[in-house]
């Protein structure tokens, strides 16, 4: 694979990573990283976006995701519980993907939110978010393995917690979809663990100096 394709795929994989780290402090402190989350909702709805830099506003918007990656695979600080949740979500998606009328129910979802986000002017509008939850209810909460989502009962019992943590969850799930069409495995990752730091690294520090 050429080294565009690589960064492509580190894209994708801090993608999935920024949502699993939006679902976590979602569950423990009721509140995310504003612009991450606008970016990683967002890039639900890009589903014939023309290239994988679009889909995430050409990857400013995954600071967060770059940092959690980091943290995820450089083997200090890693946090077990979004560990946990990424292997289940790389299985969900396989899962989802060998089943074509359940990702055509999907779709149909999300051109429907696409349609609300435009009316709203933003995919993280409170519609927008209830209308991603309700499709992570239709089409993925009852396929196994299911996403197990620990943390302050007194956020998880908040409906509209509950759907901000549904809706970042189909945004891992649209990243794992991308990450693997990008030729993405988890085989490959694990050989080319140290290049996908150096990818990190090397598009956060860009990150930083494009914003200043």
């Amino acid at each position: 694979m050429t080294a565009d394709r690589s960064e492509e795929r580190t894209l994708a994989l801090a993608a999935l990573f920024q949502a699993l780290a939006l679902v976590r402090t979602l569950a423990t402190q009721g509140n995310a990283d504003g612009p991450a989350f606008s970016t990683s909702l967002a890039s639900v709805l890009r589903i014939d976006a023309p290239s994988t830099a679009s889909v995430f506003e050409g990857g400013g918007g995954l600071r967060l995701g770059m940092q959690t990656l980091l943290q995820q695979l450089g083997g200090r600080q890693a946090d077990a519980m979004i560990n946990r949740m990424a292997l289940t979500v790389l299985r969900l998606e396989r899962r989802l993907m060998g089943d074509p009328p359940r990702v055509e129910h999907l779709q149909q979802g999300l051109r429907d939110a696409q349609r609300q986000a435009e009316h709203f002017g933003s995919a993280d509008h409170p519609t927008v978010v209830a209308r991603m939850a309700a499709l992570y209810a239709e089409t993925l909460s009852s396929l196994r393995p299911r996403v197990l989502v620990t943390g302050n009962p007194q956020m998880l019992n908040q409906p509209a917690i509950v759907e901000r943590i549904r809706a970042a969850l189909l945004a891992a799930v649209r990243a794992a979809v991308l990450w693997r069409q990008l030729g993405g495995s988890q085989w490959r990752l694990l050989l080319q663990r140290r290049q996908t730091l150096m990818l990190a690294r090397g598009l956060l520090t860009r990150n930083r100096l494009d914003q200043g």
